[in-house]
C-alpha cells in the first residue's frame, strides 16, 4: 500500500462514525474522502436526541477537539426520563440534573451534533449525492467504488461507514441483517405544551418509555417531541395494514390508534395531535457476534460492523468510538495500514459484541407480555442511568 502522503482513504457513508474518523485524521494532517448518499446535509432528518456516553461518544468527539463545541450544544433538561406503562401510572421518574456539568450522559440533537462534525471538516471532504452502487477489489489492492451517479473512483483504503445495508460488508463479511421482531412508527408533536398540554406534562422533558403488552410509546420529550410506536409484531406488519404510511396520515394515525385502543387518552392524543409526516421503520440487528476475516485494506464502521436495537443506547456511542479508534490506529501505525486494521477490529470485535448484547436484552425488557415490570426491575438493579 501506498505511504501515508499518497494513500488514498475512501469512507462510504456521512454519518456519526465517518464523520468522527474524517474529522480526527484531518486533525492529524491525514486526507480522506467522505462519500455521502443524501444530495445535501438537510436532505433527511437524522431522529431525534442521544445521550452520549463518557467512554464512547464523548471521548470520540474529545479525540475529535470538539467537546467543549458538544458540552455548548446538550440539553440538560433532556437526561430526565420516565418510566409508564399504559394508563400513564408512572413508575420511575428520575429528574433532570440542575445542570449538565462534566460526566454523565448529556443528550444532544442527532441532527446537531451531525452538524457539529460536519461544520468541522474542511470543504470537500464530504461528497455528496455519491451512493455506492458496488466495490470490488482490483488485481493490485485497491478498490474499485462506482457510485449510482455514475462517477467513479479508486481507494487504497477502503472504510464502510454505509449503515444497515451497506454496500461494503458483502468484500468482509456473509452476514445480513435480521428483523429483531420490532417495528415502529415515528412521529413529530411540534409545540406540545401549546398543542397537547396534558399529555406535554405526562412525558416530561426527557425519554419516555410507555410500555404495556409487548408495545412502546417513547422518544424524547421537551417542546417539541420525537416518539414512535413500536411494536413486537411480524415482518410485515407495515405493509399489511393498507395504509401509505408516507401519505395518508388520517389513515395511519386510525391503524396506531387502534392498537392502542386501551391506552390512556393522555399518550394516545399524542398521535391524534402530531404531524403527519410519519416515519415506518423495521428494526433490524447483525448477529451480536459479528466478525470478519482479516481484510486487507477494507473495514467496516458504525452499523455496518455492528447493527443492533436502540435499546440501548449503544448504537451512536459505539459508532462514534469505532470511527476513533479507527483514527488513532492509522495515525499510531502511520504506513502499516494492515497493523491499524488488526489492533482496531481486535478491540472492536469484543466491544460491539458485549454493546450487541446488551441491546438485545434491553429490548427483551421493553418488549415483554408483563412490560414494563422488567425494565423497572433493571433500573432497581443498576439505577436509572443504566439504559437510556
Amino acid at each position: 500500500m501506498p505511504p501515508s502522503s499518497s494513500r488514498s482513504i475512501a469512507v462510504i457513508g456521512g454519518g456519526l462514525s465517518g464523520l468522527v474518523l474524517a474529522r480526527i485524521l484531518q486533525q492529524h494532517d491525514i486526507d480522506c474522502t467522505v462519500y455521502e448518499l443524501d444530495a445535501t446535509a438537510d436532505a433527511r432528518r437524522q431522529g431525534g436526541l442521544l445521550d452520549l456516553h463518557v467512554e464512547s461518544g464523548q471521548l470520540a468527539l474529545r479525540e475529535a477537539g470538539l467537546y467543549e463545541q458538544f458540552r455548548g450544544l446538550t440539553r440538560p433538561q433532556a437526561e430526565a426520563m420516565r418510566v409508564m406503562d399504559k394508563a400513564g401510572t408512572v413508575f420511575i421518574d428520575q429528574a433532570a440534573p440542575e445542570s449538565s456539568g462534566a460526566g454523565g450522559r448529556p443528550e444532544i440533537d442527532r441532527t446537531e451534533l451531525r452538524g457539529l462534525l460536519l461544520d468541522s471538516l474542511d470543504p470537500g471532504r464530504v461528497v455528496w449525492d455519491h451512493k455506492l452502487r458496488s466495490a470490488a477489489r482490483l488485481d493490485d489492492g485497491r478498490y474499485a467504488l462506482d457510485f449510482a451517479n455514475g462517477s467513479r473512483r479508486t481507494a487504497d483504503l477502503l472504510v464502510g461507514a454505509d449503515g444497515a445495508w451497506s454496500r461494503v460488508r458483502p468484500l468482509l463479511s456473509n452476514a445480513s441483517p435480521t428483523y429483531t421482531g420490532v417495528s415502529s412508527v415515528e412521529f413529530h408533536v411540534i409545540d406540545a405544551p401549546t398543542t397537547v398540554p396534558a399529555s406535554a406534562a405526562l412525558v416530561g422533558t426527557g425519554s419516555l418509555f410507555a410500555l404495556s403488552d409487548n408495545k412502546n410509546l417513547g422518544g424524547h420529550g421537551g417542546r417539541d417531541l420525537h416518539l414512535g410506536v413500536m411494536l413486537r409484531t411480524a415482518e410485515d406488519w407495515l405493509d399489511t395494514r393498507g395504509v401509505d404510511w408516507s401519505s395518508d396520515a388520517a389513515a395511519a394515525r386510525a391503524v396506531l390508534l387502534a392498537e392502542l385502543a386501551d391506552w390512556t387518552p393522555a399518550l394516545t392524543d399524542l398521535i391524534r395531535h402530531c404531524d403527519d409526516e410519519m416515519v415506518p421503520r423495521r428494526i433490524y440487528a447483525l448477529p451480536t457476534d459479528h466478525s470478519w476475516p482479516h481484510t486487507p485494506g477494507a473495514t467496516l464502521v458504525g452499523d455496518a460492523a455492528h447493527l443492533m436495537s436502540p435499546f440501548a443506547g449503544e448504537g451512536a456511542n459505539a459508532a462514534m468510538l469505532d470511527g476513533c479508534e479507527l483514527a488513532l490506529a492509522l495515525i499510531e501505525h502511520g504506513d502499516d495500514v494492515e497493523a491499524a486494521l488488526r489492533e482496531y477490529e481486535t478491540a472492536m470485535f469484543p466491544r460491539s459484541s458485549d454493546a450487541s448484547r446488551r441491546s438485545a436484552r434491553g429490548l427483551d425488557l421493553c418488549f415483554a407480555d408483563d412490560s414494563p415490570r422488567g425494565l423497572v426491575e433493571f433500573f432497581g438493579r443498576v439505577g436509572a442511568g443504566g439504559v437510556n
